[in-house]
């Protein structure tokens, strides 16, 4: 679905990539070098902002309602600045906002978390809801972190590891119901 309406615009130059089968709901907005991965879902209300360095988002991924996704542009306090890369089958709670990080593939960001700049999440990773992960932290693959400021708290279970893909795939189909029935409501 290729709509480029107001909500996926161009900035300095840039214009978003969308990737085969991408769902960007008719009120979020993305905006500038943006690049998003094949079977991504942007639902309501979500802000992708690549204004000042690139925003990449892997194959289906998820951003769920209300995430703010930005970077950290580069200046005198920060040489190259921060992009913001998010790998594949990541899903992003309500209401997440990540800021100039790398997360990995296969992490489940709790609703109402903060991942801050120069923060690096390893693949398998669950970052709970509400949790602070403060600047440039690395967070370990294979394990659970919550709290203000994130702590390492366990080890996941190989069921916890294994939702990771089911919530991404869950996901895809969701996003698939979504894009028929705008594509239906445009042709009626």
């Amino acid at each position: 679905m290729k709509h480029h309406g107001n909500n996926v615009r161009d900035f300095g130059g840039h214009s978003p990539a969308l990737g085969a089968r991408v769902l960007v709901d008719p009120s979020a907005v993305v905006l500038g070098d943006v690049s998003l991965g094949d079977d991504v879902s942007v639902w309501p209300q979500v802000a992708i902002r690549a204004d000042m360095h690139t925003i990449t988002v892997g194959a289906r991924t998820s951003v769920q309602d209300g995430c703010v996704l930005h970077i950290t542009h580069a200046g005198p306090y920060n040489d190259g600045g921060w992009p913001l890369i998010i790998g594949e089958d990541v899903t992003i709670g309500h209401n997440a906002t990540l800021h100039g990080c790398v997360i990995g593939d296969r992490v489940l960001v709790g609703m109402g978390a903060t991942v801050m700049d120069g923060v690096v999440v390893e693949d398998d990773v669950v970052i709970a809801a509400g949790a602070l992960v403060t600047p440039k932290k690395i967070l370990r693959s294979g394990f659970l972190y919550a709290g203000s400021p994130a702590r390492e708290m366990r080890a996941l279970s190989k069921k916890e590891m294994d939702y990771f893909c089911y919530s991404a795939n869950n996901y895809v189909k969701l996003k698939d119901q979504h894009i028929a029935e705008l594509e239906g409501s445009v042709l009626n």
